[in-house]
């Protein structure tokens, strides 16, 4: 199991797209050992990370609602990963987040 992925179900607001992105690509990182992007595996790389992310959202609208929310709050909803992604926009414009 990789500890990085957070529980998606039973959160209020539900999962984002942004959230369910970035548990797919920390999942293909995880079992591929890919850490960075590379022209030689971006193609394959981001196209599971596309499909997984597809396979998650579908799984989270169709299993049913869960009576408590997930003891851990998703990294892109805690105040210092935020903190910094906004000081990342401001120094980089257009950031390629799945570089």
């Amino acid at each position: 199991m990789c500890r990085n992925i957070t529980t998606l179900r039973g959160l209020e607001p539900p999962a984002t797209a942004e959230e369910i992105d970035a548990a797919a690509r920390q999942y293909v990182r995880k079992v591929t050992g890919v850490q960075t992007v590379s022209d030689a595996t971006r193609e394959p790389f981001e196209a599971a990370v596309a499909e997984i992310a597809a396979i998650t959202a579908r799984l989270l609208e169709d299993l049913p609602a869960r009576r408590r929310p997930p003891v851990t709050v998703p990294p892109l909803r805690r105040p210092e990963v935020q903190a910094r992604l906004g000081a990342q926009a401001r120094v980089h414009p257009h950031p390629h987040p799945h570089d």
